[in-house]
């Protein structure tokens, strides 16, 4: 097998592809624009083929060197990643979080700053908010927060919760229109959350109005405005522009603050509970244990809570 190029010179390269500009690349490298030509001229040769041309006074990449700076691109990113882990792993005063985006803006980030504040204030927290299902060994994260649809069995895990959904909205676009029974909120434009194809959906409006209306519920597919994250939901609701069959656990913030209110008290269970998965060695960090801890307990109350809901719908 031929011998890689010199990691330097494919560093060099690899920034100048993105500046195209030897004054530029010798900038951000913090060396001369001799030196970047050198290095370029010495990867060219190592390569055995020409990697760029000159264009006025910018730098221009050939064919091939367009796709070679792109896999270049790739493995330095991972290089970077990989730097960026190292760093964040390598201390004891490191917590790093994943979750569901909605899950993490709407139930965990403000209860979390507020944990951390009183019992680990030195300590740093690295939150990634996404979809896809980290691997916590390789990626060294402590927790992750998802939904139980997308749980398969194993150690490491426990159910956190079953959340159930409501009607809310602004008070001031309770005040605007008369509503007095389900039915009437049929006059309101409709929001509510898609999560299709990652999970099935929450429950719909005309699943509500099934339910809850003295109707089929056909008619209020029209008056609807979906989206595919549960919080923008919750913001739309909260910036008046309908009523929301949103989350109760994600709405405790803007109910207690006043944002939003609860026109009835009827509710709808979700399919499936909230998860929290962790890597074999996070407990070995006493602030991961104090978290476990911790966010069972918040847990549990959020659930007492939501059994309550549950309890006072017909």
């Amino acid at each position: 097998m031929k011998p890689l190029p010199p990691l330097r010179a494919l560093q060099v390269f690899e920034t100048l592809g993105h500046s195209q500009s030897l004054n530029e690349a010798a900038a951000r490298l913090n060396i001369t624009p001799g030196a970047v030509s050198q290095q370029l001229k010495l990867l060219e040769e190592a390569l055995g083929t020409s990697l760029s041309y000159k264009e006025g006074k910018r730098i221009r990449l050939t064919a091939a060197g367009q796709r070679f700076h792109a896999l270049c691109s790739q493995g330095f990113e991972l290089f970077r990643e990989a730097q960026e882990e190292l760093e964040r792993t390598r201390h004891d005063t490191v917590l790093t979080i994943s979750a569901l985006p909605s899950f993490l803006k709407g139930w965990l980030t403000t209860p979390l700053y507020h944990w951390q504040e009183q019992h680990y204030p030195d300590l740093t927290l690295y939150l990634k908010g996404g979809h896809s299902e980290p691997e916590l060994e390789k990626e060294n994260v402590d927790f992750r927060f998802t939904y139980g649809q997308s749980h398969t069995a194993g150690l490491n895990t426990i159910e956190l919760f079953t959340d159930c959904v409501v009607p809310v909205a602004s008070p001031a676009l309770l005040k605007r229109f008369a509503i007095n029974t389900p039915d009437d909120l049929m006059q309101c434009r409709l929001l509510s959350a898609d999560w299709q194809p990652k999970f099935s959906s929450p429950p719909s409006w005309p699943e509500w109005f099934e339910r809850y209306g003295s109707g089929s519920g056909e008619q209020t597919v029209e008056n609807h405005r979906i989206f595919t994250l549960s919080h923008m939901a919750i913001e739309a609701a909260v910036d008046d522009q309908g009523i929301a069959l949103a989350q109760y656990s994600a709405i405790q913030s803007e109910l207690h603050r006043g944002l939003l209110s609860i026109p009835f008290t009827y509710a709808l269970t979700l399919p499936w509970p909230y998860i929290l998965k962790w890597r074999s060695h996070s407990f070995d960090k006493a602030h991961c244990r104090d978290f476990h801890r911790w966010i069972l307990a918040k847990a549990k109350q959020q659930q007492a809570s939501i059994d309550q809901l549950l309890a006072a719908s017909p």
